[in-house]
């Protein structure tokens, strides 16, 4: 079967899709402390790995096995980014500023269930009101399509926080009791 040179460069392709797909997620799992579940990955990663560099140096008088294995790789990033879209692990802070000071958008993006902090600030054209939002990463865009629905001109920047303590929202989403 491997004595099949198409089959081989197949077999490389998908081997080197799903090594590169691990290690995409394994990294990410891995700066975001989840260390036992990165380390088990890890462990199929390299085997994996392992396996596919070996058919492409026991057979690299063919070229095409050697280009299967960098398509693979490249395709395998770009899975793996995908992987960790669906997946949306973490969570993400948004920052808003918005110059409707006298609508209570706080209240609606509550009612929601989002927690949102605020408090009243200045900026360059006079008051504003600024809104600090915690929510799971997998509803991040609807959040901004709620905050873009209240106030299409809404300054909006985000960022993701490295730890997280404390406040009623937390203890919501250990009880899942957040609406989304």
């Amino acid at each position: 079967m491997l004595q099949n040179s198409i089959m081989m460069v197949i077999i490389i392709l998908v081997i080197n899709i799903v090594y590169v797909s691990f290690f995409t997620i394994r990294m990410i799992l891995t700066l975001k402390g989840q260390r036992y579940l990165a380390a088990f990955i890890s462990t199929i990663e390299v085997v994996i790995y392992v396996i596919g560099l070996g058919l492409v140096l026991d057979n690299l008088n063919q070229i095409q096995n050697l280009v299967a294995y960098a398509v693979g790789y490249g395709i395998g990033v770009i899975v793996g980014m995908k992987i960790e879209e669906k997946l949306a692990l973490g969570y993400i802070t948004v920052n808003v500023i918005t110059d409707q000071v006298n609508r209570d958008l706080p209240k609606l993006i509550r009612e929601k269930g989002y927690g949102v902090t605020t408090w009243a600030a200045q900026g360059l054209e006079g008051e504003r009101q600024s809104m600090q939002i915690l929510t799971p990463r997998k509803y991040e865009l609807k959040l901004y399509h709620t905050i873009k629905e209240l106030d299409p001109r809404a300054f909006i920047i985000a960022y993701e926080p490295k730890t997280i303590h404390g406040g009623f929202w937390v203890k919501a989403v250990k009880k899942g009791k957040l609406n989304q």
